[in-house]
């Protein structure tokens, strides 16, 4: 049992962090009725929480190299802690934004990469699989079980409750930091990279900005932007913006290393294969999973009219399916090799999502809906038993928290894109199946170009009881809004069900990404054995 006591206290900690912003998102009438202010406003916050974490990961990984992993992570939850009690106690909307955007993102991006290397440093062999199966179960725990917290302390309690929650839960990983062994990093000192870090956070800033804030801007066509640029949304300008200061990224750390300096990340890390497969497919991973949690939400508390309490008890088969399996990693590994394991993954994903598109009814099948959640969840495990165990495995100790960085960063871009891509997927389906209806619809001409005209100028995922205010307050007849209200509900079925389907798509093409996954079967050691086993990478000098 003593050597399961540091994984306690990291599985923990990561628990934490992913559960936050699953708590804040069924928050929102509440902090909105609280603040006095709009949804608009706190969904702004989200997006600052989400950049901030984005941007600075993979900083965040090499400031675990420079202060040491153990004392980053410490750093790491103490900044976390602070910002949750700020949170907590916020008398103002701007006070919420810096304890929770700012100073919880920051010290999430400390924690995250530091805990990668530790669950490395911590465990060898078959140990390590089942560390990481652990730790990547609970992630996605994390986001199934936020809305039941979230959803019962919002109805019950206040939201304020889980914020102070969280401090304490930060002290109790502190005081059991003890049972967790440094992994120290292998090497020269490092010195840091400030311009790398620069920008590295400007630029993964910026396309995930791009990303998150497609659905309220549009791609191309302006919908409510805050400005245009030639009359188009800002949307794929910004997203080009940031890959551009990436690709200077690449430039700027190639010429560094060239001349002997420590850069912000070793470039060389992106020819290691396993590596480079394991962070494209826990990029696909994240963009699967967030787009599925971005769309059945919708269908349970917009179209069912569930509370979010209720909604979180119906997605529990996700977690429950999803620990159980990512734990069964070492097993899994005497049985089916990386690869063949990741593929299986995939395609249990691509089949659980097709399962959800025939659950999509204007009545939930309770059982069908479980058994199809319950499937993606072992789907969501098979992937997380391997992908941190196989990107943590292909590089040596010196290496573990660039790599922790790297991954969190792939997470966290997937996570961005999935609710990007299939949110324009669900809308662009809505907006086109309820013009369509109203075209068939019995209402008068008038009445129909009415429509239209709102229609083109951008449409949001409606309760019918919201679509029905709003259609009698634009002075439509009695008559004429039951007919549009009949169409309007039959096109939310269509659109959530072209989501599900496009996240289907997304994890049968993800197939392709795992062929350069380690092939053989483990024997008993790490995946890739020994740092000898990747391409070497050293430190500049």
């Amino acid at each position: 049992m003593n050597r399961w006591k540091p994984l306690i206290a990291l599985g923990v900690a990561q628990f934490l962090v992913v559960l936050d912003t699953a708590v804040m998102n069924v928050s929102i009438s509440a902090l909105v009725a609280d603040f006095d202010t709009t949804v608009s406003a706190i969904q702004a916050a989200i997006t600052l929480y989400t950049l901030v974490m984005a941007a600075f990961l993979i900083t965040g990984g090499q400031v675990g190299d420079i202060l040491g992993r153990r004392r980053a992570f410490a750093v790491g939850l103490l900044i976390y802690g602070v910002g949750s009690g700020l949170t907590a106690v916020a008398p103002t909307l701007w006070v919420l934004v810096l304890g929770w955007s700012v100073i919880e993102g920051l010290g999430g991006a400390l924690v995250l990469p530091a805990l990668a290397a530790l669950v490395g440093g911590n465990y060898r062999g078959r140990d390590r699989a089942v560390a990481y199966g652990v730790i990547g179960g609970l992630a996605g725990a994390g986001i199934a079980v936020g809305p039941i917290v979230g959803g019962w302390a919002t109805t019950y309690l206040s939201w304020r409750y889980v914020f102070a929650g969280e401090v304490v839960i930060v002290i109790a990983i502190l005081l059991m930091l003890r049972w967790i062994a440094d992994a120290p990093a292998t090497g020269p000192r490092r010195r840091p990279d400030l311009v790398g870090a620069g920008l590295s956070v400007v630029g993964l800033a910026l396309v995930v900005l791009g990303a998150l804030q497609s659905s309220t801007w549009g791609w191309l066509e302006p919908r409510n932007p805050p400005f245009t640029v030639f009359g188009f949304a800002p949307t794929l300008f910004v997203i080009a913006a940031g890959l551009v200061l990436l690709g200077l990224l690449r430039g700027w750390v190639r010429r560094r290393e060239a001349q002997g300096r420590d850069a912000l990340v070793r470039w060389a890390l992106f020819a290691i294969r396993p590596l480079r497969a394991a962070l494209s497919s826990l990029l696909a991973q994240n963009m699967i999973l967030l787009g599925v949690f971005f769309t059945i939400p919708l269908y349970l508390q917009v179209v069912l009219g569930l509370d979010a309490f209720s909604t979180g008890l119906r997605l529990l088969p996700v977690s429950l399916t999803m620990l159980l399996t990512s734990m069964s990693a070492p097993l899994v590994n005497r049985l089916a090799a990386p690869r063949a394991v990741v593929r299986t993954g995939f395609l249990v994903l691509c089949g659980a999502s097709l399962w959800l598109v025939g659950t999509v009814r204007p009545a939930l099948d309770e059982l069908s809906f479980a058994l199809a959640t319950g499937l993606l969840g072992v789907g969501m495990g098979l992937l997380a038993g391997q992908l941190g165990n196989v990107a943590q495995s292909s590089v040596g100790e010196a290496e573990r928290s660039e790599v922790g960085g790297l991954q969190y960063t792939a997470q966290n871009l997937g996570s961005s894109l999935g609710t990007a891509l299939i949110g324009s997927f669900l809308l662009g389906a809505l907006t086109r199946a309820t013009l369509t209806g109203v075209a068939a619809a019995p209402v008068s001409e008038t009445t129909r170009e009415q429509v239209g005209t709102a229609l083109e100028r951008g449409i949001s995922f409606l309760s019918l009881d919201q679509a029905r205010a709003a259609l009698t307050s634009a002075g439509i007849p009695g008559s004429e809004v039951d007919a549009l209200v009949a169409e309007y509900a039959r096109a939310q079925l269509v659109g959530l069900k072209i989501a599900l389907l496009a996240a289907a798509g997304i994890a049968l093409l993800s197939v392709f990404l795992t062929r350069e996954l380690p092939h053989r079967r483990e024997t008993g050691e790490d995946v890739a054995a020994a740092p000898a086993a990747a391409p070497p990478v050293t430190a500049p000098g």
